[in-house]
Parts: C-alpha cells; sequence; structure tokens
C-alpha cells in the first residue's frame, strides 16, 4: 500500500514552488479505521515548548500499541480521544537529532543523536516532533538510528516483564515472535531460564533462532493446558480466562500481561488478584515503568552486542500504512522501522 504524496515528492524541505513556506511531512489521521484512514500531510514544523526538545527524526519503530490506537481497539486505546484520535500522528519510538530546545532543557543541545520512548505527545511517524526531555536519552554511538529506535518501549517491556528469571526456572512468553517477545526470550535466557514462545506457526523458525529453548503454535496447542506448569509468564497478546492462566502456573508462580482486549485485562486486574491469592499464584497486569531508565539497561547490552536486535523490515515514511498492517496482523519477525534517513 503506497499514499500519494505529489509531484513535490515525500521529502521536500525549504520552500515551495510560489515561495511559501513548506510544510513538515507527516503521516495523519482523523479517525479510528485501518491503515487507510491515512494519508501524507504537510504539518506546521512543530515549536519546541518549555522543558521540550524538537527532533529531526530519522527512525521510528512501530508497537503494537501503535496499530491499536489506529484501530481506536481495545477501548483502552481511545484514551483521552472517545471519539476521534487525540493525537493526529502516531509513532512513539523515535531517533533522532536535536533540532531546537526549549526553555529550560539542559541535557541536550543541536546535533545531539537521540532516542526514546514518546507515547505521550507521539509524533514519530513525521519528518520533526516534539519530545519532554526526560523521554529521551543520547543514542550510543553503536547503534544505527534503526536500531536506537526498536528499544525503548520493546525493551522496557521485556526487561521488566523478564524480572525473576533465573536458572531452573521455567519462563513462558507468549507472543514472543514480536519486538517485546525477541528481547524478552535473549532476556530471559540470559538469566539462565528455560523459555518456551508461543506465537503463530510462522514464527517459530524466528523464536528457536532468538535463543527459545521450545515453541508453540498458539492456532494448534493451548499453553494453558500443559502437565508442566510455568513460574513466569509474561503474556504481550492477554485474551484467555483467569482459571486458565492460574492452571497454566505452578505455585508460587507469576503471570504478568502486558495487552491484549479490555475485557481479559480488567478480569486479570480484579478476579487475578483474588484467584492468584487463594491458590498460591500471583496473576495481574505488568505496569510498564517509562523512561530512559527503564530501557537503557537494554540498550547497553544491545550497544556491546549482548543482545541482538533483529529488525524485520524497514519502510519508507509513506510506507507507514503497509509497516502498521504488518505489526497489526502479527506477520513481523521482531521488530518493524520507519526510515526517514
Amino acid at each position: 500500500m503506497r499514499l500519494a504524496v505529489g509531484r513535490c515528492g515525500l521529502l521536500r524541505c525549504g520552500r515551495d514552488h510560489v515561495g511559501r513556506e513548506a510544510g513538515v511531512k507527516a503521516v495523519v489521521y482523523d479517525r479510528y479505521g485501518m491503515p487507510g484512514v491515512l494519508r501524507v500531510e504537510d504539518v506546521p514544523m512543530p515549536s519546541a515548548g518549555p522543558g521540550q526538545v524538537r527532533v529531526r527524526i530519522v527512525a521510528t519503530s512501530v508497537n503494537l500499541s501503535d496499530w491499536e490506537c489506529l484501530r481506536g481497539s481495545p477501548a483502552y486505546a481511545r484514551v483521552g480521544g472517545l471519539r476521534i484520535p487525540a493525537r493526529r500522528i502516531l509513532g512513539s519510538d523515535i531517533a533522532g537529532v536535536v533540532d531546537d530546545i526549549g526553555d529550560g532543557v539542559t541535557r541536550f543541545r543541536p546535533g545531539d543523536e537521540v532516542y526514546g520512548d514518546n507515547r505521550g505527545l507521539k509524533g514519530g511517524f513525521a519528518e520533526y516532533g516534539i519530545a519532554p526531555e526526560y523521554a529521551l536519552s543520547h543514542k550510543p554511538a553503536q547503534l544505527t538510528f534503526a536500531e536506537a529506535s526498536t528499544i525503548p518501549q520493546a525493551g522496557a517491556i521485556a526487561l521488566q516483564g523478564t524480572k525473576g528469571a533465573a536458572a531452573g526456572r521455567r519462563i513462558l512468553i507468549n507472543g514472543a515472535g514480536g519486538g517485546s517477545g525477541a528481547f524478552a526470550i535473549q532476556l530471559a535466557k540470559r538469566l539462565g531460564a528455560h523459555v518456551t514462545g508461543v506465537d503463530n506457526g510462522a514464527k517459530l523458525d524466528f523464536m528457536r533462532s532468538v535463543g527459545a529453548d521450545d515453541v508453540i503454535d498458539y492456532r494448534h496447542h493451548d499453553f494453558t493446558r500443559t502437565s508442566d506448569p510455568y513460574d513466569l509468564i509474561l503474556d504481550l497478546v492477554a485474551h484467555r480466562s483467569v482459571f486458565a492462566y492460574r492452571r497454566a502456573l505452578a505455585r508460587g508462580g507469576k503471570y504478568r500481561c502486558v495487552g491484549g482486549s479490555a475485557p481479559t485485562l480488567l478480569r486479570v486486574l480484579t478476579a487475578g488478584w483474588l484467584v492468584g491469592h487463594l491458590t498460591g499464584r500471583a496473576i495481574g497486569v505488568l505496569a510498564v515503568k517509562e523512561g530512559p531508565a527503564h530501557f537503557q539497561p537494554l540498550a547497553e547490552l544491545c550497544a556491546t552486542r549482548q543482545v541482538t536486535i533483529h529488525i524485520d523490515r524497514t519502510f519508507r515514511l509513506d510506507e507507514v500504512p503497509t509497516a502498521l498492517a504488518r505489526v497489526g496482523q502479527g506477520r513481523a519477525l521482531g521488530k518493524v522501522v520507519i526510515s526517514l534517513a
């Protein structure tokens, strides 16, 4: 799928043929729906306010949260914009070069290479974006912009979701063939755990190559019906019952979900605590902590090549609809990146 961008091309900058200041290219949407609601449009150059940094974006990775905010589903994706999107430009995991800074910014200056999770303001599917200073970190020199963009959101989830993994412990990761899952497999293996990855059949070989000891195709096998329960389950696509998750956990085990259907998350938040408490298990939602302190440790491992970054495909800005569909439909092996280089 391609978006028409006009005869002046995608990356037009400076002044147009009649002397007016050209806008910044961005992929925008004004209503929830499928990728067809997206379009490339000129938008005003954003200005950095107090405590903010303007970034010339070089790469933005695609997260499942982008797909959810595009669709407006599950319901929690509409927070801040029940009927229409709260932000016209998606994309939160950005990497680029500081172009301007607002009042009070002390950690960065123009020319600095940065990356971070700009989940609050988004705007990554554009040539320039605004991010709060606290959301960004200096990019490790050993990583490309594309590599750095894959880390913030997926890395924070993987680091926090595999806490408790250790030698002799059985870990299961549901949705392990995507960005967060690929990082989580490697982190759990580094800690010595026995790792089982769950995803669709097309991703089984990929999960093995990343380090999974066992793999399960969820379309043919229900991982909650096991004779050898798990000590830790990280669920990136939760949709089963609380009782199924309890059944899959060993006594003293822990289940944490990050994404999934709104009804499932609600049940885990409410009944999950009670069922887990009564049966000697911990069942709950992983409240992911955001910010550089929570993704930099993974970036350091990636920079020293102790953890591998798996980029499935790289797309241009006008190919954002195709990239989002690839992630949303569960076809990506690792991370998908939008490159504006």
